[in-house]
């Protein structure tokens, strides 16, 4: 039975997808910052008969706690076969009255960036004794430059100095981390899920985190064959 870790998977886009998962035949870890939430969202996995799923307390923007949890892990498990880094904080939002400041932008990129290196770089260990090992970073719309310069998109106007570019980093990085292992056992991609009615937009609209769960999971079931150090959003391949 493969064994997967999603961070931030107590709720949201980053449950649904455990959920499919489980439901698909593999071992989720749930990676939650709050143990009490991380153990509801277990405890409701439980219930539904999906038992091959157990807490795994970690928090993106502490060293101290990626470093327990890979410990935790390791306690338990030699192996795992795929790392999905969903968590992530959208920030503070632009506000006339308030702008942004470098405190803001920092908070953003330790969590989407920083944070995500951190754990992915704690697991490696693990995810290089696999026979495939899948890393799927969880990106945004937002994060393609190319989409960016296009006066058509539907996204033009939703410029960022945190959010976006700290996933257009985060694109940079599984460009380069794919590149360092393209001659080993792994696939390593960015996906976005597209707009998603979560807590994290305030469920503003867009397809339900069931739905959108699905094509997330496909880029996490890929196979020899598959593709690494590309970005995907349910259309396919997008620009960077």
């Amino acid at each position: 039975m493969r064994k997967v870790l999603i961070t931030g998977a107590n709720k949201g886009l980053g449950y649904e997808l455990a959920k499919y998962l489980l439901q698909q035949g593999y071992f989720v870890y749930i990676g939650a910052r709050s143990k009490a939430l991380g153990q509801q969202a277990v405890d409701a996995l439980h219930q539904e008969g999906l038992t091959n799923s157990t807490l795994l307390e970690i928090d993106l923007a502490s060293e101290e706690s990626i470093t327990r949890a890979a410990a935790t892990f390791g306690s338990k498990e030699t192996t795992l076969d795929i790392l999905i880094n969903n968590a992530g904080i959208l920030g503070r939002r632009q506000n006339p009255e308030q702008p942004l400041t470098i405190k803001d932008v920092r908070e953003v990129f330790e969590t989407n960036l920083f944070g995500t290196i951190a754990v992915t770089e704690a697991f490696l260990p693990y995810l290089e004794k696999s026979e495939l090992a899948v890393i799927e970073n969880i990106t945004s719309d937002l994060s393609s430059l190319t989409l960016h310069q296009d006066p058509n998109w539907l996204l033009y106007k939703a410029k960022s100095i945190t959010y976006g570019p700290s996933k257009t980093a985060l694109n940079a990085y599984t460009v380069a981390l794919a590149y360092e292992y393209k001659d080993r056992n792994f696939k390593i991609n960015c996906v976005t899920p597209g707009w998603t009615s979560t807590d994290f937009n305030g469920h503003s609209g867009g397809k339900s985190a069931a739905e959108n769960c699905v094509n997330l999971a496909k880029y996490a079931m890929l196979d020899a064959n598959g593709p690494t150090g590309k970005f995907f959003g349910e259309e396919g391949e997008l620009p960077w």
